[in-house]
């Protein structure tokens, strides 16, 4: 018997229960308070394709998961190089999340999404 709702699995049985998307992936979305705003800085070296596509990436990422909440800074390492050694940047595309502690940084196009959810601690593997 199917209820005909695609967010229900079908098991056969006529008791079937919705399972979330995130519990198909064995992963779960961490709720954050409202008020606590994300400051996300993303490194990188002038306008490069990995460059463009990771700011891409990670807009539509802090757009579905952060709402509005969130502030990007980028970072264009040519204009300043002296704060990749301040910073301690080792590779371009690098994201730091600055709040909510602890700091957290992943290098990278930010293509893999879930590995980047994971890495900002907006999904957890269970």
């Amino acid at each position: 018997m199917s209820t005909g709702d695609p967010e229900c699995a079908g098991r056969g049985d006529e008791r079937m229960q919705p399972v979330p998307k995130t519990r198909q992936k064995e992963m779960v979305k961490i709720e954050e308070p409202a008020e606590d705003a994300w400051i996300l800085r993303l490194y990188v070296a002038g306008q490069t394709r990995n460059s463009l596509i990771a700011f891409d990436n990670l807009k539509k990422i802090c757009e579905d998961y952060l709402l509005t909440k969130y502030t990007i800074e980028v970072i264009d390492l040519q204009k300043n190089p002296q704060l990749a050694k301040d910073h301690q940047i080792i590779a371009v595309p690098t994201l730091i999340r600055k709040l909510p502690t602890p700091v957290k940084k992943i290098i990278g196009n930010l293509s893999n999404t879930e590995k980047v959810l994971v890495g900002l601690d907006l999904l957890r593997v269970k």
